[in-house]
């Protein structure tokens, strides 16, 4: 019987790549307009590489790419950058479709629901506190807490203890076939893949189920425990 649900957060509650991407462009249209003196698209591709180079939660990515172009920060560019990375990604924080349907759902079925996250703890509870999700879950766990990242069996061990259930008796959803789907049949899981949060065109995911809308996670969990009500 399913007791309860770990949700990877990015790409998988929440559209994280929308939210970046804008937030980066309305980062360099305003370092632009404060006398950065590049194109917009080459700007942009610098703070990728180093996005894919450093991680894509990189707190200091706009120091390290002024510094290593400039070989100095000019602090009137980086605040600029800051504040209008800041606005826009507070404008775009979006959930999924049917994300708090299937929350809401889950609760009303007595689910009880966990997060694991590769990013730091500040951002995911900023995440989870602005897209209004705090009251769904039991249990937190991201990188701060775990000290180590997916596919390490750690972080989703230690949200089954925060849950209080067995691998067995617990769904791990997430986006990441490497790290969420590994850890997680790891950690003695079933597992989903979201496939509608998925940006590394992934062909052959490994989990247990395929899902293009979190939705469908209601009926997968009903199923389950209409087949093992005990």
């Amino acid at each position: 019987m399913i007791k309860a649900v770990i949700f990877d957060f990015d790409n998988t509650l929440m559209d994280f790549m929308r939210m970046k991407r804008a937030a980066v462009e309305a980062a360099v249209d305003a370092m632009i307009d404060a006398g950065l003196t590049y194109k917009k698209a080459d700007m942009i591709e610098k703070i990728y590489k180093v996005y894919w180079k450093e991680g894509i939660e990189d707190q200091f990515i706009f120091d390290k790419v002024l510094t290593n172009e400039f070989g100095k920060i000019d602090y009137k560019i980086l605040a600029s950058g800051i504040i209008g990375y800041r606005r826009a990604k507070d404008g775009t924080l979006a959930l999924y479709p049917h994300v708090n349907l299937t929350l809401t759902a889950l609760t009303r079925m007595g689910i009880k629901m966990a997060v694991v996250s590769d990013a730091p703890r500040l951002p995911v509870w900023l995440r989870i506190c602005g897209l209004g999700l705090q009251h769904y879950f039991d249990t937190v766990v991201t990188f701060d807490d775990a000290g180590i990242k997916k596919p390490d069996p750690k972080p989703f061990q230690m949200a089954l203890k925060g849950l209080g259930t067995k691998p067995e008796e617990t769904l791990m959803i997430g986006d990441w076939a490497e790290r969420d789907v590994v850890g997680a049949k790891g950690a003695g899981m079933k597992v989903i893949f979201a496939r509608y949060g998925d940006t590394l065109n992934t062909q052959h995911s490994g989990a247990d189920y395929d899902i293009d809308d979190i939705q469908e996670l209601i009926q997968i969990v009903q199923d389950h425990n209409r087949r093992s009500p005990e």
